[in-house]
């Protein structure tokens, strides 16, 4: 999977699945299920190397994906060259977009508003990260830009893609195993 594949993925209408991950395991899974995209969040970490041991562990259990790994304010080009230097592929900024971009990081910015997303694309972003964008601002920001548009938390069916962190994907089937088990219904690869 490249950056280029994904643009391919928009102007066909492709959708973009985004998985969240923080370990090894989560992630070859996620990979295994055809995510195009592998993201290692910075809400499960405290420390710059909590962040660097969650990208390791991602990037051994990615072959096809993209990996991708959040970059902590301050955003500065020297952290974003070390987690490419680690294995991700692209950084995800909420900063300092035109710099990082300038200096040849492939950069997935986060934006607040539909009226950010040109601004990010004409900045270098190569992907726009649109949370709570609702299905006017989402359908806005899409139709913007010639890059991929990706939300979580509130992004829905009007953008390019979604992103969901691995824990909230097994919150159902692990339900619906338990309620398994628990009624003596017979459980896949019983």
């Amino acid at each position: 999977m490249t950056v280029e594949d994904l643009h391919a993925m928009k102007r066909d209408g492709r959708k973009i699945v985004c998985v969240v991950c923080w370990d090894q395991s989560s992630a070859e899974a996620a990979d295994a299920a055809g995510a195009e995209i592998v993201s290692v969040g910075d809400s499960a970490v405290q420390t710059w190397e909590e962040l660097v041991a969650c990208l390791a562990g991602v990037r051994r259990g990615v072959s096809r994906a993209l990996v991708s790994c959040d970059l902590p304010d301050p955003a500065s080009v020297e952290r974003a060259r070390r987690l490419l230097e680690l294995g991700a592929d692209l950084v995800k900024a909420e900063s300092n977009v035109e710099a990082l971009a300038a200096a040849g990081i492939p950069v997935w910015a986060q934006i607040e508003s539909a009226d950010d997303a040109k601004r990010m694309e004409d900045a270098g972003a190569v992907l726009i990260d649109f949370r709570h964008s609702g299905p006017e601002a989402g359908a806005a920001a899409c139709a913007a830009v010639s890059i991929p548009v990706l939300g979580g938390l509130g992004g829905g069916p009007w953008l390019d893609g979604r992103v969901r962190a691995i824990h909230r994907l097994l919150d159902e089937p692990l339900a619906s195993y338990a309620a398994d088990v628990r009624s003596g219904r017979p459980v896949k690869g019983d």
